[in-house]
C-alpha cells in the first residue's frame, strides 16, 4: 500500500491535518513505518512537521527540555546530558539511534521504549497542545493521545544519582529482557531520602516499582539495605512473554538486576 507523506512547518498545521481519518504522525519512522512495512493498513497519509522546537535541547541549570524530534543520537552525544548517555545508546544500533525519536519512544511497545524508563524514573513531564502531564499518567493512557507531543522537561539529578541497566542476550544493542531505571537521594548519613524506580517489560509499557521504592527510604545502598526492596521488586508487575524471554523469566531475573543496579 502506498503511503503519502505531508510536512507542515508548524506543529498547529500537522495537528490540524493528523484529525484526517488515515493520518499517523511520523517521527523518526522506526516504528510507524515497520508497521507499514509489517502491513498495517490503517495509515495511508504520514504526517510530520519541521518546527524548529521539535529538534531543541534546552538545558538551564538543572531543568532540561528536549523536543520530541530529537534523536536518541543527539542525546548520546550531548555535553550536559552524560547522565543519560547510557540510556539512549540502549536503544538499538547506531542506525536506529540516528532516527529514532524521544517522542516516538514514548509509544514504543515492550520490549522497546528503554528512554522512556529512564524519563519515567527522572519524574518527566510530556507536552502537548493540551499542556503538560506527568509522563506516568501519560504513559498509562498513551493510546487515546491524538496531539503531538512536542517536547519532555525534566530536572537533572544529582552527580550520580541516576542510573540506568538494560539486560539483553544480545549485547550492546540486542532487544531488552527488562530494563530498570532509578533516580535516588542519599542523606549525609548515606541512607536513601528519596527514591524512583522505573521498568522496562514488566509490564506491557514502562511502570513505577512503588514498593521497591518505598522499601528503600531511610536504608543504606548495602547488601543488607536494599533487601527488603529486592523482596518486594515484583509487587504490581506483569510481564511480557515474547521470544526474548518468558514473564517467568522475567520475574525471576528482576531483582537479581535491580540489586545490581542499586549496589553499583
Amino acid at each position: 500500500m502506498a503511503l503519502a507523506l505531508q510536512t507542515f512547518s508548524t506543529v498547529k498545521e500537522a495537528n490540524a491535518a493528523l484529525t484526517v481519518a488515515g493520518t499517523r504522525y511520523l517521527g523518526g519512522g522506526t516504528l510507524v513505518v515497520r508497521a507499514a512495512n509489517e502491513g498495517d493498513v490503517s495509515v495511508s497519509i504520514l504526517i510530520r512537521s519541521t518546527e524548529p522546537s521539535l529538534s531543541a535541547i534546552t538545558v538551564s541549570g538543572d531543568k532540561v527540555r528536549i523536543g520530541a524530534s530529537v534523536t536518541m543520537a543527539a542525546i548520546a552525544c550531548h555535553p550536559d546530558l552524560s547522565s543519560l548517555a547510557h540510556a539512549a545508546r540502549a536503544v538499538g544500533g547506531p542506525a536506529i539511534r540516528n532516527m529514532a525519536t524521544v517522542g516516538g519512544n514514548l509509544f514504543a511497545p515492550a520490549p522497546y521504549g528503554d528512554f522512556t524508563v529512564a524519563l519515567l524514573a527522572l519524574d518527566t513531564t510530556v507536552s502537548t497542545k493540551d499542556g503538560e502531564v506527568p509522563i506516568e499518567t501519560f504513559v498509562a493512557k498513551r493510546e487515546s493521545n491524538h496531539a503531538i507531543v512536542t517536547a519532555v522537561g525534566f530536572t537533572l539529578p544529582v552527580d550520580g544519582g541516576f542510573r540506568f541497566l538494560k539486560v539483553s542476550r544480545v549485547k550492546p544493542t540486542g532487544v531488552a529482557v527488562l530494563s530498570i531505571a532509578a533516580v535516588l537521594e542519599q542523606a549525609p548519613d548515606g541512607t536513601v531520602s528519596s527514591a524512583r524506580i522505573a521498568l522496562g517489560c514488566m509490564a506491557d509499557r514502562p511502570m513505577r516499582a512503588t514498593a521497591a521504592e518505598k522499601a528503600l527510604l531511610g536504608r543504606k545502598l548495602t547488601s543488607d539495605g536494599i533487601e527488603p526492596a529486592l523482596a518486594v521488586a515484583r509487587d504490581g508487575t506483569s510481564p511480557i512473554t515474547d521470544p526474548i524471554a518468558s514473564a517467568w523469566y522475567r520475574n525471576e531475573v528482576l531483582p537479581v538486576h535491580l540489586g545490581r543496579l542499586l549496589l553499583a
